[in-house]
């Protein structure tokens, strides 16, 4: 495997990155020349930060030397995803329209690692623990299908069209961060604008069947229409209540099928090519781990 240079950005000192010999540059966010400072002589960006802070993030690499950048973006396909309208609560799809910008006059590519839903929002402690997921709304436990403490499962019956809900792809934060690593000894000449990646992929049944046998919890099952969840997502987002309004916005993208891809690219290309070193956690087995 070859060697990279790694350069952390971060708000605050990490000494923990000190024995790695991987330098941190301390940056602000919100202070262009701090960040266009920090990614001088940079051609790689694999973003972490989500918001505001990945937006001012994209725009100090598109004005500067940056070639190519990851966006913490994640989800399922990008053909399914909802344009930006210029709304703030739209800031992942804005982040996109912001790379394609850059993608159209040639000054900096990317590409969007697709891998559905992570495995750790299902957490007890939820994505949080993890510290991640706190701009999208889904840090806190019981943000998205399961509420464990109450032992429920919510989600849509029908989709759009009033036909069963499509699956769900799923992956482990660890291993996305492997499938990223694996896929700069593909070189970035060979990236593509999306790579789609998971775990595993799974109905809504069978996620919970699988959460209910690994955790010894009988989960109440609440099955609602597609018109409901239209309902409560109307309701909240006019009360400005964005973390409910964001829960029944999940709950309609599952059903559409938002999280769902059957060809795994980034998965193929590895095995195809000899790279791929480890074997994705389904998801019992990432449940075994928690």
């Amino acid at each position: 495997m070859s060697a990279h240079n790694v350069l952390v950005l971060s708000r605050t000192p990490k000494p923990i990155y000190d024995s790695l010999d991987i330098q941190v540059q301390i940056v602000n966010y919100f202070n262009p020349e701090s960040l266009q400072y920090a990614l001088r002589g940079v051609d790689l960006v694999i973003s972490t930060v989500s918001g505001r802070e990945q937006i001012n993030l994209i725009l100090a690499a598109g004005q500067g030397t940056v070639r190519h950048f990851v966006p913490a973006e994640f989800e399922g396909k990008l053909y399914q995803r909802p344009p930006w309208d210029g709304r703030t609560a739209g800031v992942s799809a804005h982040a996109l329209a912001l790379l394609d910008s850059f993608k159209l006059q040639n000054l900096m590519r990317y590409t969007v690692f697709s891998c559905g839903v992570l495995m750790e929002i299902f957490h007890p402690l939820g994505l949080g623990s993890f510290d991640i997921g706190f701009r999208a709304g889904v840090s806190h436990p019981n943000s998205y299908l399961l509420n464990v403490a109450e032992a429920t499962a919510e989600y849509a019956e029908q989709n759009a069209q009033g036909q069963p809900p499509s699956r769900i792809c799923l992956t482990s934060v660890y291993d996305l961060v492997r499938f990223v690593v694996l896929a700069l000894e593909l070189g970035l000449d060979a990236w593509p604008r999306e790579f789609t990646l998971r775990g595993d992929r799974l109905s809504v049944q069978e996620l919970v069947q699988r959460y209910s046998f690994a955790r010894n919890v009988t989960f109440n099952h609440i099955p609602s229409d597609y018109s409901s969840s239209q309902f409560f997502l109307t309701y909240y987002s006019q009360n400005q209540d964005e973390v409910k309004a964001g829960y029944y916005r999940r709950l309609m993208a599952t059903a559409d099928g938002r999280y769902d891809f059957q060809e795994a690219t980034l998965n193929e290309t590895l095995q195809n090519s000899g790279m791929m070193d480890f074997v994705p956690m389904n998801f019992a087995q990432w449940l075994d781990k928690i």
